[in-house]
């Protein structure tokens, strides 16, 4: 059986983090799921009669109207983080993907990627420690999942013209600025800089921007740094300063700044409560 541990429901449908058990009963969505291994024992899911191994390095895809069960041995339970997306949600951001209907994923199962294992992780922490998990962040991450999927697995099926068709990630130069702001999120970016190194004058470069993410870049680049910085806080590694200078940040005291205003809470309060009970968190003091 599956047991709900947190729920989340908005316009991109529907996150759950379950507790899974044997004898969990064959379940359909009508949406496309993704289902990801959190922690413990691996698990089977059986996709349309078609078994899967679900493992840490993998995740498990399903089109829409696709019958799918999670199996376990006896006695063992597993978390996983399981992703219904609305087909709303997803037509608005990849339309030549997801209006047609159909079957958008080719295979059901996928090694996964390190940017995709990393988002599922700090969605892990973030929807755990819910109570101060906003709803703009959350959406953030999900957008940053389904890009990231559509850019890993689905590119295999069509070319990039059609895949992108209608999509506001449909420019290459903006797909390729938050490419590079993802591989290295810093506060001390200069956008100047990176417009041009995407080929874009700084105007255009904002403007398109805005147009593709619905966020200015440095908007977005503030999003990429607190993802960043909570999957290293929650990590139990390493002190507050040195994640301050990682991130970019002049002197800690900014950087405990920033987070509270983007979190609610200074970084050493969410490092204690969201460090699992047996790591050992270093410099709490601080921040």
């Amino acid at each position: 059986m599956a047991r709900p541990i947190r729920v989340f429901d908005g316009s991109f449908g529907r996150l759950q983090l379950l507790e899974v058990a044997a004898g969990e009963a064959p379940r359909t969505s009508l949406a496309p799921q993704i289902l990801i291994k959190q922690e413990g024992p691996d698990v089977d899911v059986v996709v349309e009669g078609e078994t899967h191994r679900l493992t840490r390095g993998n995740l498990v895809l399903t089109n829409p109207g696709a019958t799918s069960q999670v199996r376990l041995g006896a006695g063992a339970h597993a978390q996983l983080l399981v992703f219904q997306a609305s087909t709303d949600w997803l037509c608005a951001g990849f339309p030549a993907v997801f209006d047609a209907g159909g079957r958008p994923f080719a295979a059901s199962a996928e090694s996964i990627t390190q940017r995709i294992r990393q988002l599922a992780d700090t969605l892990g922490i973030e929807v755990l420690n819910d109570q101060f998990l906003s709803h703009e962040r959350l959406e953030f991450m999900l957008q940053e999942l389904m890009l990231s999927i559509v850019e890993n697995y689905l590119t295999r099926r069509r070319s990039g013209a059609r895949l992108w068709r209608g999509s506001p990630f449909a420019d290459t130069r903006i797909r390729r600025a938050l490419a590079l702001l993802r591989a290295h999120p810093n506060k001390d970016v200069n956008m100047d800089e990176l417009a041009s190194q995407v080929g874009l004058s700084r105007s255009r470069f904002y403007d398109l921007f805005q147009l593709s993410t619905g966020r200015s870049p440095r908007a977005y680049l503030d999003m990429l740094c607190i993802a960043s910085a909570i999957s290293k806080l929650s990590s139990g590694s390493g002190k507050i300063a040195e994640v301050s200078a990682e991130l970019g940040f002049s002197a800690q005291s900014n950087f405990t700044r920033f987070f509270q205003q983007q979190v609610g809470i200074p970084p050493s309060e969410y490092r204690r409560a969201a460090v699992k009970p047996n790591t050992d968190p270093q410099d709490e003091s601080q921040g």
